[in-house]
């Protein structure tokens, strides 16, 4: 009997003893966008460049947060509109970003990356790359999502980042890694980081 209450008590403090280990991927709640740095937006003109290889130094928390506003944040938050426009006012691009551990959605309205699976689909291998959807085809969804592309490759030279618009990716891939519903377009995608 001694022996066996023994092993039991081993048993108890090795199982205490073991780490719990949490699933990170989860939501991630940004930092409220900082509106005012960088360069201005005539030296983000002069700056903007095409840049293709990228180091493995990630973004910072307020980095990202900036970066995922300007390209498509809520910058009139009584009327819902955006940083990048839409014809018409149709708001129907969606902005996604695919990172090393996941996929995930950015909620403008809560500045939230909202978690969607696990695994890295990357097209290309930056610490960020940020993909550009319409919820819904129109005549002007390659147009609108345009204007996010703009967003970001203007954001990325005024703040010392990297970026390339492209419009070569798996789409079956990221279309079910992004949960996208019937209808959705994926338009192009982002790579953003710092160059090599």
């Amino acid at each position: 009997m001694k022996t066996i209450i023994k092993i039991c008590c081993m048993l108890m403090a090795m199982t205490i003893a073991l780490p719990v280990i949490a699933d990170s991927f989860q939501d991630i709640a940004l930092k409220a966008p900082d509106k005012k740095g960088g360069l201005s937006v005539m030296e983000a003109l002069w700056q903007r460049k095409s840049v293709r290889t990228f180091s493995d130094k990630k973004l910072s928390d307020q980095m990202l947060s900036n970066l995922l506003w300007a390209a498509n944040g809520i910058n009139r938050p009584k009327e819902n509109k955006r940083t990048a426009p839409t014809a018409m006012n149709k708001q129907e691009i969606k902005l996604y970003a695919a990172t090393d551990d996941g996929t995930y959605f950015y909620n403008a309205q809560k500045n939230v990356l909202e978690a969607l699976t696990q695994g890295d689909v990357r097209p290309v291998k930056a610490p960020v790359v940020l993909i550009i959807v319409a919820e819904f085809a129109s005549d002007y969804a390659n147009m609108d999502g345009g204007m996010v592309s703009q967003n970001i490759s203007i954001f990325c030279a005024g703040n010392g980042l990297a970026t390339v618009p492209r419009g070569s990716m798996d789409k079956s891939v990221l279309t079910k890694a992004l949960k996208l519903g019937k209808g959705e377009i994926l338009i192009l995608n982002h790579p953003v980081g710092y160059e090599k």
